[in-house]
């Protein structure tokens, strides 16, 4: 969402499949690391960022991991 962009456009970037980027988003898809890379290269980002963005969101709501 920070980008501005739809999940057509970031799966399009990830060399990804739409409704396979909005079962990420839903949580009905476990990503292998090297689908997380593309993502996380199409966000511009490194993964280990994202992981830590991840963990840091996952602390602030009190999720269980």
């Amino acid at each position: 969402m920070a980008l501005g962009i739809s999940q057509e456009e970031l799966a399009a970037r990830a060399q990804l499949h739409r409704t396979y980027v909005g079962d990420i988003e839903r949580g009905k898809r476990n990503l292998s690391l090297v689908n997380m890379v593309k993502v996380a290269d199409a966000l511009g980002k490194k993964l280990s960022d994202l992981v830590r963005d991840m963990e840091r969101h996952l602390r602030k709501s009190g999720v269980e991991r």
